[in-house]
């Protein structure tokens, strides 16, 4: 059996086994603010499945590929110059004069890969999200670029006119209560303490949960054995809330990042992250 799928299954050992306690056991681990979900974080300490998609990203990026033979240390910008990927993603989403608007890591990786490297942009989006053995480039990229940034403090700008737009529209969006159970992100997002089952929730609208939770992601989702992006993670929380899809590299997933990274400002990179 696979390390992942060993993983997998543990974890989902530890959400079944939480499942089956009575209730005042549950509210006892309540009270005392235990997380039976960090069990299996704590096994693995510095060691994360995510190493794996690291590897690839890397071979991705600096290999020459596409139609014109570009790699994308020597032809993509993702604001702190041409191939500079060291503390890039800290200083995401950003205003690019290039394309003229706001992009996040994954849309500003597409814009690179397509318009660069002469990839075909259905096919990369067909494939955006891994699947157990058919891999997304997307997702690998994401991974090593986004660990290029551990360590470092995120400083999010919003001198430009269009940045603070996508922080507004972010945040009027992370409000908005729309579908059929009436749902906002705000509705499970904006409030301490609060958890669905063994998820813990935090509250992004203060900088305390923004920091810990964006600081985190992209991550290893161990139940998926899959390393997962934050346009993922985003587009699951509409999935949840019964909305309509959340489009990969739409103005509207760009701004809620923008909304959560800039709430998130000044926190410590510590992604890809290991989640349940």
């Amino acid at each position: 059996m696979s390390f992942s799928k060993r993983l997998v299954g543990y974890g989902f050992a530890v959400a079944a086994c939480a499942a089956l306690l009575p209730a005042p056991a549950v509210r006892a681990q309540d009270a005392a603010g235990s997380d039976p979900v960090a069990e299996y974080r704590a096994m693995f300490g510095d060691d994360n499945p995510a190493e794996l998609w690291l590897t690839r990203g890397k071979e991705l990026w600096t290999s020459a590929r596409g139609p014109r033979q570009l790699a994308l240390a020597t032809s993509c910008n993702l604001g702190l110059g041409v191939g500079v990927v060291k503390g890039a993603y800290a200083q995401l989403p950003r205003y690019f004069a290039d394309t003229r608007r706001v992009q996040d890591l994954e849309s500003r990786l597409l814009t690179c890969m397509v318009d660069g490297q002469g990839l075909e942009r259905a096919a990369l989006l067909q494939n955006r999200f891994g699947d157990g053995d058919r891999k997304s480039d997307l997702e690998a990229l994401v991974a090593y670029v986004v660990e290029q940034s551990r360590g470092m403090p995120m400083r999010v700008p919003q001198a430009r006119r269009e940045e603070r737009h996508a922080y507004q529209l972010g945040k009027a969006i992370f409000y908005y209560r729309a579908g059929t159970h009436d749902f906002a992100c705000a509705t499970c997002h904006s409030q301490p303490g609060k958890r669905i089952r063994l998820q813990q929730l935090p509250d992004l609208a203060t900088v305390e949960g923004a920091r810990a939770a964006y600081t985190t992601w992209p991550a290893y989702r161990v139940s998926q054995g899959e390393v997962r992006t934050m346009e993922w993670r985003l587009g699951d929380c509409f999935r949840q809330q019964r909305l309509p899809e959340l489009l990969y590299d739409s103005e509207a997933a760009i701004a809620l990042t923008m909304f959560l990274a800039r709430n998130a400002d000044g926190g410590v990179m510590a992604a890809p992250g290991l989640k349940r």
